[in-house]
Protein backbone atom coordinates (compact mmCIF):
# COMPACT_ATOMS: atom_id res chain seq x y z
CA UNK A 1 0.00 0.00 0.00
CA UNK A 2 2.29 2.79 -1.06
CA UNK A 3 2.60 4.83 -4.12
CA UNK A 4 -0.32 6.53 -6.60
CA UNK A 5 -2.52 3.74 -5.27
CA UNK A 6 -2.70 4.74 -2.10
CA UNK A 7 -2.74 8.29 -3.10
CA UNK A 8 -5.81 8.64 -5.12
CA UNK A 9 -7.72 6.17 -3.40
CA UNK A 10 -9.36 5.45 -0.07
CA UNK A 11 -10.29 2.15 1.97
CA UNK A 12 -13.48 0.93 2.16
CA UNK A 13 -13.32 1.15 5.93
CA UNK A 14 -12.37 4.31 6.25
CA UNK A 15 -15.02 5.63 3.68
CA UNK A 16 -17.46 4.09 6.15
CA UNK A 17 -15.82 5.49 9.37
CA UNK A 18 -16.26 9.19 7.20
CA UNK A 19 -20.07 7.92 6.61
CA UNK A 20 -20.98 7.25 10.14
CA UNK A 21 -19.32 10.37 11.65
CA UNK A 22 -20.45 12.91 8.79
CA UNK A 23 -23.88 11.10 9.08
CA UNK A 24 -23.63 11.57 13.40
CA UNK A 25 -22.75 15.94 13.18
CA UNK A 26 -25.60 16.30 10.23
CA UNK A 27 -27.74 14.30 12.71
CA UNK A 28 -27.05 16.76 15.74
CA UNK A 29 -26.91 20.08 13.46
CA UNK A 30 -30.49 19.19 12.12
CA UNK A 31 -31.70 18.31 15.27
CA UNK A 32 -30.61 21.58 16.84
CA UNK A 33 -32.01 23.32 13.74
CA UNK A 34 -35.26 22.79 15.03
CA UNK A 35 -34.43 25.72 17.34
CA UNK A 36 -33.76 27.90 14.06
CA UNK A 37 -37.22 27.18 12.45
CA UNK A 38 -39.57 29.99 13.74
CA UNK A 39 -36.97 32.88 13.64
CA UNK A 40 -35.29 32.08 9.98
CA UNK A 41 -37.10 29.74 7.95
CA UNK A 42 -41.05 30.58 8.76
CA UNK A 43 -43.43 33.25 7.25
CA UNK A 44 -43.55 34.28 10.77
CA UNK A 45 -39.59 35.16 11.20
CA UNK A 46 -37.34 37.44 10.12
CA UNK A 47 -37.40 36.00 6.02
CA UNK A 48 -41.35 35.59 4.94
CA UNK A 49 -41.47 33.99 1.85
CA UNK A 50 -43.55 36.84 0.32
CA UNK A 51 -39.98 38.88 1.03
CA UNK A 52 -37.63 35.71 -0.43
CA UNK A 53 -39.79 34.89 -3.49
CA UNK A 54 -40.03 38.50 -5.23
CA UNK A 55 -35.93 38.57 -5.35
CA UNK A 56 -34.83 35.18 -6.33
CA UNK A 57 -35.34 33.42 -9.82
CA UNK A 58 -36.99 31.09 -11.41
CA UNK A 59 -34.24 28.05 -10.72
CA UNK A 60 -33.97 29.39 -7.68
CA UNK A 61 -37.87 28.83 -6.72
CA UNK A 62 -37.53 25.25 -8.63
CA UNK A 63 -34.41 24.20 -6.61
CA UNK A 64 -35.60 25.13 -3.45
CA UNK A 65 -38.35 23.06 -1.92
CA UNK A 66 -38.25 24.90 1.24
CA UNK A 67 -39.72 28.10 -0.39
CA UNK A 68 -42.96 25.80 -1.36
CA UNK A 69 -44.10 25.62 2.29
CA UNK A 70 -44.18 29.21 5.13
CA UNK A 71 -45.58 27.48 8.14
CA UNK A 72 -43.66 26.75 10.86
CA UNK A 73 -45.45 22.95 11.23
CA UNK A 74 -44.05 22.37 7.24
CA UNK A 75 -41.05 23.28 8.17
CA UNK A 76 -40.96 20.90 11.04
CA UNK A 77 -42.15 18.12 8.86
CA UNK A 78 -39.24 18.43 6.19
CA UNK A 79 -37.14 18.92 8.60
CA UNK A 80 -38.10 15.64 10.26
CA UNK A 81 -37.92 13.92 7.00
CA UNK A 82 -34.51 15.16 6.32
CA UNK A 83 -33.47 14.08 9.95
CA UNK A 84 -35.12 10.26 9.09
CA UNK A 85 -33.06 9.93 5.51
CA UNK A 86 -29.83 11.57 7.84
CA UNK A 87 -30.34 8.62 9.87
CA UNK A 88 -30.40 6.31 7.00
CA UNK A 89 -27.50 7.81 5.54
CA UNK A 90 -25.59 7.02 8.87
CA UNK A 91 -26.23 3.45 9.30
CA UNK A 92 -25.61 3.20 5.37
CA UNK A 93 -28.96 2.05 4.23
CA UNK A 94 -29.13 2.75 0.37
CA UNK A 95 -26.23 5.34 0.94
CA UNK A 96 -26.26 6.52 -3.04
CA UNK A 97 -29.86 7.79 -2.82
CA UNK A 98 -29.98 8.86 1.07
CA UNK A 99 -26.81 10.59 0.18
CA UNK A 100 -28.13 12.29 -2.48
CA UNK A 101 -31.20 13.61 -1.02
CA UNK A 102 -29.35 14.42 2.19
CA UNK A 103 -27.33 16.76 0.24
CA UNK A 104 -30.21 18.12 -1.97
CA UNK A 105 -32.60 18.61 1.28
CA UNK A 106 -29.41 20.30 2.69
CA UNK A 107 -28.91 23.00 0.12
CA UNK A 108 -32.47 23.58 -0.28
CA UNK A 109 -32.44 24.46 3.74
CA UNK A 110 -29.77 26.75 3.05
CA UNK A 111 -31.44 28.42 -0.07
CA UNK A 112 -34.54 29.34 2.53
CA UNK A 113 -32.47 31.84 4.25
CA UNK A 114 -28.89 32.87 3.02
CA UNK A 115 -28.86 35.00 5.78
CA UNK A 116 -28.01 32.38 8.29
CA UNK A 117 -25.51 30.22 5.98
CA UNK A 118 -21.85 30.29 7.47
CA UNK A 119 -18.51 28.32 6.83
CA UNK A 120 -20.33 24.63 8.60
CA UNK A 121 -22.65 24.54 5.77
CA UNK A 122 -19.98 24.65 3.26
CA UNK A 123 -18.70 21.63 4.93
CA UNK A 124 -22.23 19.93 5.04
CA UNK A 125 -22.39 20.78 1.36
CA UNK A 126 -19.28 19.56 -0.06
CA UNK A 127 -19.18 16.39 1.79
CA UNK A 128 -22.21 15.30 1.55
CA UNK A 129 -22.24 15.85 -2.75
CA UNK A 130 -19.09 13.82 -2.94
CA UNK A 131 -20.78 11.29 -0.87
CA UNK A 132 -23.12 10.46 -3.43
CA UNK A 133 -20.13 9.38 -5.93
CA UNK A 134 -18.40 7.54 -3.22
CA UNK A 135 -18.43 3.43 -2.36
CA UNK A 136 -19.42 4.52 1.42
CA UNK A 137 -21.79 2.02 2.31
CA UNK A 138 -19.53 -1.29 1.15
CA UNK A 139 -18.63 -1.39 5.27
CA UNK A 140 -20.44 -1.04 8.50
CA UNK A 141 -23.76 -0.19 7.01
CA UNK A 142 -26.99 -2.29 6.89
CA UNK A 143 -27.21 -2.33 3.43
CA UNK A 144 -23.50 -4.19 3.31
CA UNK A 145 -24.47 -6.88 5.72
CA UNK A 146 -23.89 -10.50 4.36
CA UNK A 147 -21.89 -9.40 1.32
CA UNK A 148 -18.76 -10.74 0.60
CA UNK A 149 -15.61 -8.26 0.80
CA UNK A 150 -14.75 -8.85 -2.82
CA UNK A 151 -12.64 -5.56 -2.27
CA UNK A 152 -10.85 -3.15 0.42
CA UNK A 153 -9.69 -0.40 -1.74
CA UNK A 154 -10.84 2.09 -4.07
CA UNK A 155 -9.99 4.45 -6.61
CA UNK A 156 -12.50 6.61 -8.09
CA UNK A 157 -13.60 10.15 -9.55
CA UNK A 158 -15.20 10.09 -5.82
CA UNK A 159 -11.70 9.53 -3.93
CA UNK A 160 -9.56 11.64 -6.02
CA UNK A 161 -12.12 14.38 -5.65
CA UNK A 162 -12.83 14.15 -1.59
CA UNK A 163 -8.80 13.83 -1.03
CA UNK A 164 -8.18 17.30 -3.78
CA UNK A 165 -10.94 18.80 -1.77
CA UNK A 166 -9.15 18.44 1.62
CA UNK A 167 -5.98 19.72 0.16
CA UNK A 168 -7.27 22.53 -1.12
CA UNK A 169 -9.45 23.57 1.84
CA UNK A 170 -6.41 23.79 4.07
CA UNK A 171 -4.21 25.10 1.54
CA UNK A 172 -6.61 28.06 0.70
CA UNK A 173 -7.17 28.61 4.46
CA UNK A 174 -3.41 28.44 5.14
CA UNK A 175 -2.36 30.55 1.84
CA UNK A 176 -5.15 33.31 3.32
CA UNK A 177 -3.32 33.59 6.66
CA UNK A 178 -0.09 33.52 5.39
CA UNK A 179 -0.67 36.26 3.40
CA UNK A 180 -2.41 38.66 5.86
CA UNK A 181 -1.32 42.27 5.61
CA UNK A 182 -1.01 42.89 9.24
CA UNK A 183 1.35 39.40 9.34
CA UNK A 184 -0.98 38.13 12.54
CA UNK A 185 -0.13 34.15 11.95
CA UNK A 186 3.79 35.26 12.41
CA UNK A 187 6.26 35.61 15.48
CA UNK A 188 7.31 38.99 14.85
CA UNK A 189 2.97 40.41 14.47
CA UNK A 190 2.46 43.84 15.68
CA UNK A 191 0.70 44.31 17.92
CA UNK A 192 -0.44 40.69 18.82
CA UNK A 193 -0.20 37.40 17.43
CA UNK A 194 -3.51 36.01 16.08
CA UNK A 195 -3.95 32.95 18.95
CA UNK A 196 -3.25 35.62 21.37
CA UNK A 197 -6.44 37.97 20.49
CA UNK A 198 -8.45 34.47 20.25
CA UNK A 199 -7.79 32.38 23.42
CA UNK A 200 -9.53 34.78 25.80
CA UNK A 201 -13.55 34.23 25.36
CA UNK A 202 -13.81 30.44 26.66
CA UNK A 203 -12.94 29.23 29.86
CA UNK A 204 -10.33 26.68 28.69
CA UNK A 205 -9.06 29.39 26.55
CA UNK A 206 -8.09 31.62 29.77
CA UNK A 207 -6.82 28.73 31.58
CA UNK A 208 -4.31 28.17 28.29
CA UNK A 209 -3.60 31.78 27.72
CA UNK A 210 -3.02 31.62 32.12
CA UNK A 211 -0.52 28.50 31.53
CA UNK A 212 1.69 29.22 28.76
CA UNK A 213 1.32 33.03 28.62
CA UNK A 214 1.83 35.54 25.28
CA UNK A 215 5.27 34.55 24.97
CA UNK A 216 3.63 30.51 24.62
CA UNK A 217 0.55 31.57 22.49
CA UNK A 218 3.31 33.74 20.13
CA UNK A 219 5.25 31.03 19.52
CA UNK A 220 2.46 28.82 18.60
CA UNK A 221 1.01 31.38 16.34
CA UNK A 222 3.09 29.87 13.53
CA UNK A 223 3.16 26.82 14.50
CA UNK A 224 -0.54 26.41 13.87
CA UNK A 225 0.01 28.71 10.34
CA UNK A 226 2.26 25.92 9.45
CA UNK A 227 0.47 22.94 10.15
CA UNK A 228 -2.59 24.50 8.65
CA UNK A 229 -0.41 24.69 5.20
CA UNK A 230 1.46 21.55 5.44
CA UNK A 231 -1.07 18.60 7.30
CA UNK A 232 -2.66 17.89 3.79
CA UNK A 233 0.63 17.56 1.88
CA UNK A 234 2.68 15.40 4.37
CA UNK A 235 -0.46 13.25 4.64
CA UNK A 236 -0.22 12.86 0.91
CA UNK A 237 3.74 12.17 1.08
CA UNK A 238 2.85 9.72 3.82
CA UNK A 239 0.27 7.75 1.47
CA UNK A 240 2.63 7.57 -1.22
CA UNK A 241 5.47 6.37 1.05
CA UNK A 242 3.21 3.45 2.55
CA UNK A 243 3.92 4.88 5.71
CA UNK A 244 1.23 5.36 8.64
CA UNK A 245 3.04 7.26 10.83
CA UNK A 246 3.39 9.93 8.75
CA UNK A 247 -0.23 9.86 7.73
CA UNK A 248 -1.54 9.32 11.86
CA UNK A 249 1.01 12.62 12.71
CA UNK A 250 -0.39 14.70 10.27
CA UNK A 251 -4.07 13.76 10.95
CA UNK A 252 -3.16 14.10 14.83
CA UNK A 253 -1.96 17.34 14.58
CA UNK A 254 -4.58 18.70 12.39
CA UNK A 255 -7.25 17.61 14.65
CA UNK A 256 -5.62 18.95 17.83
CA UNK A 257 -5.63 22.18 16.23
CA UNK A 258 -9.52 21.73 15.69
CA UNK A 259 -10.24 20.32 18.79
CA UNK A 260 -8.39 24.10 19.98
CA UNK A 261 -10.53 25.79 17.74
CA UNK A 262 -13.82 23.94 19.30
CA UNK A 263 -12.85 24.25 23.18
CA UNK A 264 -11.54 28.12 22.80
CA UNK A 265 -14.10 29.94 20.42
CA UNK A 266 -17.84 30.09 21.13
CA UNK A 267 -19.86 28.48 18.51
CA UNK A 268 -17.17 26.58 16.93
CA UNK A 269 -17.25 22.85 18.03
CA UNK A 270 -19.23 21.28 15.47
CA UNK A 271 -17.54 22.70 12.58
CA UNK A 272 -14.39 21.77 14.05
CA UNK A 273 -15.62 18.53 14.13
CA UNK A 274 -17.01 18.35 10.78
CA UNK A 275 -13.55 19.55 9.57
CA UNK A 276 -11.93 16.05 11.40
CA UNK A 277 -14.34 13.95 9.93
CA UNK A 278 -13.15 15.05 6.62
CA UNK A 279 -9.65 13.33 7.10
CA UNK A 280 -10.65 9.84 7.13
CA UNK A 281 -9.97 10.26 3.49
CA UNK A 282 -6.08 9.59 4.61
CA UNK A 283 -6.74 7.22 7.51
CA UNK A 284 -5.13 3.61 6.33
CA UNK A 285 -7.89 1.72 7.70
CA UNK A 286 -7.58 -1.71 6.93
CA UNK A 287 -4.23 -1.22 4.60
CA UNK A 288 -2.56 -4.19 7.22
CA UNK A 289 -5.64 -6.68 5.49
CA UNK A 290 -4.99 -5.47 2.18
CA UNK A 291 -1.08 -6.28 1.97
CA UNK A 292 -1.42 -9.37 4.10
CA UNK A 293 -3.79 -10.51 0.62
CA UNK A 294 -1.35 -8.70 -2.08
CA UNK A 295 1.29 -11.46 0.11
CA UNK A 296 -0.50 -14.50 -0.43
CA UNK A 297 -1.57 -13.97 -4.42
CA UNK A 298 1.46 -14.77 -6.27
CA UNK A 299 -0.50 -12.91 -9.00
CA UNK A 300 0.15 -9.22 -8.60
CA UNK A 301 -2.28 -8.46 -11.43
CA UNK A 302 -4.87 -10.44 -9.56
CA UNK A 303 -4.02 -8.88 -6.87
CA UNK A 304 -3.83 -5.28 -8.25
CA UNK A 305 -8.16 -6.39 -9.47
CA UNK A 306 -9.44 -7.41 -6.18
CA UNK A 307 -7.73 -4.96 -3.86
CA UNK A 308 -7.91 -1.51 -5.81
CA UNK A 309 -10.71 -1.59 -8.54
CA UNK A 310 -13.94 -0.58 -7.32
CA UNK A 311 -17.49 -2.63 -8.43
CA UNK A 312 -18.75 0.23 -10.15
CA UNK A 313 -19.39 -0.04 -13.54
CA UNK A 314 -17.80 2.38 -16.05
CA UNK A 315 -20.81 4.03 -17.36
CA UNK A 316 -21.26 5.09 -12.91
CA UNK A 317 -17.77 6.17 -13.24
CA UNK A 318 -17.56 8.34 -16.18
CA UNK A 319 -21.07 9.81 -14.54
CA UNK A 320 -18.91 10.75 -10.88
CA UNK A 321 -16.67 12.49 -13.31
CA UNK A 322 -18.59 14.03 -15.45
CA UNK A 323 -20.33 15.94 -12.45
CA UNK A 324 -17.53 16.16 -10.34
CA UNK A 325 -15.63 18.16 -13.01
CA UNK A 326 -19.13 20.18 -13.54
CA UNK A 327 -19.22 21.07 -10.29
CA UNK A 328 -15.00 22.14 -10.35
CA UNK A 329 -16.18 24.21 -13.42
CA UNK A 330 -18.14 25.90 -11.80
CA UNK A 331 -16.09 26.37 -8.81
CA UNK A 332 -14.30 28.06 -11.42
CA UNK A 333 -16.53 29.83 -13.19
CA UNK A 334 -18.30 31.82 -9.82
CA UNK A 335 -14.18 32.72 -8.47
CA UNK A 336 -12.98 33.77 -11.84
CA UNK A 337 -14.98 35.08 -14.89
CA UNK A 338 -18.80 35.34 -12.99
CA UNK A 339 -20.59 38.96 -12.68
CA UNK A 340 -21.78 40.84 -9.38
CA UNK A 341 -25.52 39.82 -10.67
CA UNK A 342 -24.55 35.88 -10.82
CA UNK A 343 -23.39 36.03 -7.08
CA UNK A 344 -26.28 37.92 -5.70
CA UNK A 345 -28.82 36.30 -3.87
CA UNK A 346 -31.39 36.15 -6.67
CA UNK A 347 -29.98 32.79 -8.18
CA UNK A 348 -28.51 29.94 -6.80
CA UNK A 349 -24.72 29.71 -7.65
CA UNK A 350 -23.34 31.30 -4.46
CA UNK A 351 -24.80 29.06 -2.21
CA UNK A 352 -24.00 25.82 -4.76
CA UNK A 353 -20.70 26.67 -6.22
CA UNK A 354 -18.99 29.05 -3.45
CA UNK A 355 -15.64 26.87 -2.91
CA UNK A 356 -13.65 29.52 -0.87
CA UNK A 357 -12.08 28.56 3.16
CA UNK A 358 -10.19 31.36 4.43
CA UNK A 359 -11.25 32.27 7.48
CA UNK A 360 -9.41 33.13 10.38
CA UNK A 361 -7.44 35.30 8.04
CA UNK A 362 -5.87 37.82 10.50
CA UNK A 363 -5.84 38.41 14.38
CA UNK A 364 -9.17 40.13 16.08
CA UNK A 365 -8.51 43.84 16.67
CA UNK A 366 -11.85 44.06 18.91
CA UNK A 367 -14.08 41.97 20.16
CA UNK A 368 -17.94 42.35 19.56
CA UNK A 369 -21.26 42.01 21.25
CA UNK A 370 -24.48 43.30 21.50
CA UNK A 371 -27.58 45.02 23.75
CA UNK A 372 -30.75 45.64 22.69
CA UNK A 373 -32.20 47.74 25.83
CA UNK A 374 -36.01 47.79 25.77
CA UNK A 375 -38.79 49.93 26.95
CA UNK A 376 -41.59 47.86 28.10
CA UNK A 377 -45.63 49.16 29.06
CA UNK A 378 -44.89 49.44 32.56
CA UNK A 379 -41.29 51.50 32.43
CA UNK A 380 -39.16 49.12 32.74
CA UNK A 381 -35.45 48.67 30.97
CA UNK A 382 -34.72 45.28 29.92
CA UNK A 383 -32.11 43.79 27.41
CA UNK A 384 -33.98 42.65 24.55
CA UNK A 385 -31.46 40.90 22.42
CA UNK A 386 -30.12 39.01 26.05
CA UNK A 387 -33.68 38.09 27.06
CA UNK A 388 -32.68 39.27 30.30
CA UNK A 389 -34.77 41.88 33.09
CA UNK A 390 -31.64 44.12 33.44
CA UNK A 391 -29.16 45.54 30.97
CA UNK A 392 -26.07 45.15 31.58
CA UNK A 393 -23.00 47.35 29.68
CA UNK A 394 -19.99 45.55 30.61
CA UNK A 395 -18.07 43.39 28.59
CA UNK A 396 -19.17 39.72 28.54
CA UNK A 397 -16.97 37.23 30.65
CA UNK A 398 -16.43 33.87 30.07
CA UNK A 399 -20.22 32.97 30.56
CA UNK A 400 -21.09 34.91 27.37
CA UNK A 401 -19.35 35.03 24.23
CA UNK A 402 -17.33 38.23 23.34
CA UNK A 403 -16.84 37.71 19.64
CA UNK A 404 -20.29 36.13 18.32
CA UNK A 405 -23.51 38.00 19.60
CA UNK A 406 -24.71 37.33 23.13
CA UNK A 407 -27.31 34.30 21.37
CA UNK A 408 -26.02 31.05 20.07
CA UNK A 409 -26.29 29.51 16.81
CA UNK A 410 -27.64 31.00 13.79
CA UNK A 411 -28.28 34.28 15.77
CA UNK A 412 -24.63 35.13 15.73
CA UNK A 413 -26.12 36.31 11.93
CA UNK A 414 -28.53 38.62 13.01
CA UNK A 415 -26.80 41.68 13.73
CA UNK A 416 -24.90 41.78 10.16
CA UNK A 417 -28.27 42.26 8.80
CA UNK A 418 -28.39 45.41 10.04
CA UNK A 419 -28.31 47.81 6.50
CA UNK A 420 -32.06 46.00 5.39
CA UNK A 421 -34.27 48.82 4.52
CA UNK A 422 -38.05 48.82 3.55
CA UNK A 423 -39.95 45.54 4.25
CA UNK A 424 -36.70 43.65 4.87
CA UNK A 425 -35.74 45.24 7.55
CA UNK A 426 -39.11 45.90 9.12
CA UNK A 427 -39.48 42.05 9.12
CA UNK A 428 -36.04 41.03 10.61
CA UNK A 429 -36.12 44.27 13.51
CA UNK A 430 -39.95 43.53 13.90
CA UNK A 431 -39.45 39.93 15.11
CA UNK A 432 -37.40 40.72 18.54
CA UNK A 433 -40.90 42.90 19.26
CA UNK A 434 -43.29 39.45 18.47
CA UNK A 435 -40.60 37.42 20.41
CA UNK A 436 -40.51 39.25 23.33
CA UNK A 437 -43.96 40.00 23.65
CA UNK A 438 -45.05 35.89 22.81
CA UNK A 439 -43.46 35.11 25.86
CA UNK A 440 -43.89 37.57 28.18
CA UNK A 441 -47.48 39.27 27.61
CA UNK A 442 -49.50 36.47 28.88
CA UNK A 443 -53.58 36.27 29.96
CA UNK A 444 -54.13 39.17 28.71
CA UNK A 445 -51.56 41.27 31.32
CA UNK A 446 -49.67 43.60 28.94
CA UNK A 447 -47.84 45.15 31.39
CA UNK A 448 -44.34 43.56 30.14
CA UNK A 449 -45.97 44.38 26.35
CA UNK A 450 -42.23 45.61 24.75
CA UNK A 451 -42.75 49.17 22.93
CA UNK A 452 -39.63 50.18 21.12
CA UNK A 453 -35.74 48.70 21.76
CA UNK A 454 -32.47 50.89 20.44
CA UNK A 455 -30.19 47.83 18.48
CA UNK A 456 -26.35 48.59 19.58
CA UNK A 457 -23.13 47.02 18.73
CA UNK A 458 -20.39 47.20 21.12
CA UNK A 459 -16.74 47.49 20.71
CA UNK A 460 -13.39 47.00 22.68
CA UNK A 461 -10.25 46.94 21.24
CA UNK A 462 -7.89 43.91 21.92
CA UNK A 463 -5.28 45.02 24.38
CA UNK A 464 -1.86 42.84 25.53
CA UNK A 465 -1.86 40.65 28.65
CA UNK A 466 -5.59 39.74 27.94
CA UNK A 467 -6.65 43.38 28.28
CA UNK A 468 -9.38 45.41 26.50
CA UNK A 469 -9.47 48.90 25.94
CA UNK A 470 -12.68 51.15 27.06
CA UNK A 471 -16.04 50.12 25.29
CA UNK A 472 -17.64 52.00 22.87
CA UNK A 473 -20.84 51.49 21.49
CA UNK A 474 -22.96 52.08 18.26
CA UNK A 475 -26.14 52.49 17.57
CA UNK A 476 -27.76 50.50 15.00
CA UNK A 477 -31.33 50.76 15.41
CA UNK A 478 -34.41 52.26 16.80
CA UNK A 479 -37.29 50.33 16.70
CA UNK A 480 -41.37 51.19 17.40
CA UNK A 481 -42.55 47.73 18.02
CA UNK A 482 -46.12 49.26 17.97
CA UNK A 483 -47.81 51.40 15.23
CA UNK A 484 -47.23 55.27 15.86
CA UNK A 485 -50.92 55.59 16.97
CA UNK A 486 -50.87 53.43 19.46
CA UNK A 487 -47.82 54.51 21.03
CA UNK A 488 -48.96 58.02 20.54
CA UNK A 489 -51.62 56.97 23.36
CA UNK A 490 -51.17 57.47 26.72
CA UNK A 491 -49.39 54.85 28.91
CA UNK A 492 -50.32 54.71 32.19
CA UNK A 493 -47.86 53.19 34.04
CA UNK A 494 -46.77 52.37 38.47
CA UNK A 495 -43.73 54.17 39.49
CA UNK A 496 -43.35 53.24 42.47
CA UNK A 497 -39.68 54.40 43.31
CA UNK A 498 -40.55 58.05 41.83
CA UNK A 499 -44.21 58.40 43.50
CA UNK A 500 -45.49 55.55 45.46
CA UNK A 501 -49.18 54.08 44.81
CA UNK A 502 -49.58 57.31 42.02
CA UNK A 503 -50.59 55.98 38.64
CA UNK A 504 -48.62 58.73 36.49
CA UNK A 505 -48.97 58.81 32.47
CA UNK A 506 -45.92 59.10 29.99
CA UNK A 507 -45.70 60.49 26.65
CA UNK A 508 -43.53 58.46 23.96
CA UNK A 509 -40.75 61.18 24.01
CA UNK A 510 -40.46 61.03 27.32
CA UNK A 511 -39.81 57.16 26.66
CA UNK A 512 -37.49 57.43 23.78
CA UNK A 513 -35.49 59.95 26.05
CA UNK A 514 -35.64 57.16 29.17
CA UNK A 515 -34.46 54.43 26.67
Amino acid sequence: MKGWKAVLGCSYESLALFRILLGSLLLLELVLRYRFLHPFYSDEGTLPLSLLLEKVDSLYKMVCIHCHFGSLFEQQVLLSVQVLVAFLFTIGFRTKWTSFISWYLYLSLTLRNTWMSYILDRYFHYLLFLSIFLPIGERWGVSSQGKAPAHHFVISPGTVAFKALVVWIYVDAGYGKYCDPLGGWFYNADPLPALDTYARHTLPAQYLYALIGPPGLRLMTPIVLYIEIFAAPFAIWGSFLGSKRIIYTSIALICLLHIGIAITLRNAALLSFVACVAWCAFLPLGWNRIESEGQSHDNQAQNTKRSCISGSSLVGQLFSLLCILTMVCGNIWLETISRACDQSVKHIWSTLLHNRWNVFVGAEEYVTWEIAPGQLRDGSIVDVWGKKMEVDWRLPGSGAPCTATGRPGRWRSFPYLAGLEGEDGDALWRYLCLEWNNQHVVDGHHEKELLRYNFFMLQADVLPNMGFSATRKRLIKSFECLPSSKVAESILLTDEAVNPGVTQTKQPDEFHEEL
